[in-house]
């Protein structure tokens, strides 16, 4: 049984810095595919950021350049190191995880979009 778990989120002051984590247990194999997604409170859920099986990353346009997406296989933790934050960036922070290898920076996206990922209980980051 699969789980999640985001830890980090916090109720800071714009242009500060907050790292978010996805701790994955439950399975044995230490490869997957791991993302960030976050949905702001009336909006729909928003991918927000992958991370390839050979590091690859790729961002939403409204992150780029302040994310930074990391991953700890043998730890089956990821991150995601946010600066510069702003309030746009309020959101629940969920991490998504399929055992799928590899993965390019579109797996999960996929896996996601047919409704078959897991997912953490979320983070709550808010910026004012």
């Amino acid at each position: 049984h699969v789980q999640l778990v985001e830890s980090g989120g916090d109720s800071v002051q714009a242009g500060r810095s907050l790292r978010l984590t996805c701790v994955a247990s439950g399975y044995r194999y230490r490869r997957f595919c791991m993302d960030w997604y976050r949905q702001a409170a009336g909006k729909q859920r928003e991918w927000v950021s992958s991370i390839s099986t050979d590091g690859s990353t790729s961002y939403a346009d409204s992150v780029k350049g302040r994310f930074t997406i990391s991953k700890d296989n043998a730890r089956k933790t990821m991150y995601l190191r946010m600066s510069n934050l702003k309030p746009e960036d309020t959101a629940m922070y969920y991490c998504a995880a399929a055992l799928v290898h590899p993965c390019t920076i579109n797996t999960l996206r996929t896996v996601v979009a047919a409704g078959n990922a897991y997912w953490g209980q979320g983070t709550q980051v808010t910026v004012s």
